[in-house]
């Protein structure tokens, strides 16, 4: 699993950052009619095609299938919806997001490619119900899934990301840091540094 994790809400950032050597992606996209996302996966797909990147696509797991992508990440409200065994008969790989002991034991039954925690710090990307996690969690979460990969999220700079990485977490999946920073490319630059 890759340390770094890179997450954009659109596919335009990743023509710039994906060949800074960033490795794993995920194009999560909110707020856009179907034929735009479908482009959207299609040009992000080849833009990790040609720099050996691997994309996982958020929520839409039928056009990632439909599409021929390999990997998707699904969210507690997604993995109500989602068709695991059509998932795994495309031989598509799912990360799942956890935010708390139920959540994480419902998950861990699905036999994830990895497990999301977060927030581990608070974040301003969406209003959550949960309070941060904090780096015991983090800790805790780890030794729980032994061998499957943890990917830490919510609120990560590349000082926060280093400490997260310290106490057990696989991988540090970051968006709002690199969506605001001034200088996205100089940021991503950090972060692969921290994470190298």
């Amino acid at each position: 699993m890759q340390r770094f994790y890179l997450i954009t809400s659109s596919v335009e950032p990743l023509v710039q950052l994906v060949p800074l050597g960033v490795k794993l992606v995920q194009l999560r996209i909110k707020n856009a009619s179907e034929s735009d996302i479908r482009r959207q996966i299609t040009v992000a797909k080849a833009i990790c095609e040609k720099h050996t990147a691997q994309l996982v696509v958020n929520d839409h797991w039928g056009l990632a299938i439909e599409l021929g992508c390999d990997f998707v990440h699904l969210g507690q409200e997604d993995m109500e919806t989602a068709d695991f065994n059509a998932l795994r008969a495309a031989g598509i790989q799912f990360g799942l997001s956890t935010h708390d002991q139920t959540e994480l034991d419902r998950a861990m039954s699905f036999d994830p490619a990895y497990i999301a925690l977060g927030p581990i710090y608070e974040t301003s990307l969406k209003k959550m119900k949960w309070a941060p996690q904090g780096l015991n969690r983090v800790a805790e979460w780890k030794t729980q899934i032994g061998q499957t990969p943890l990917v830490a999220i919510g609120g990560l700079t590349p000082e926060r990301g280093a400490k997260v990485l310290q106490a057990g977490a696989d991988s540090v999946a970051v968006v709002t840091d690199i969506q605001t920073a001034k200088n996205p490319a100089e940021r991503t630059r950090e972060w692969l540094k921290v994470c190298g």
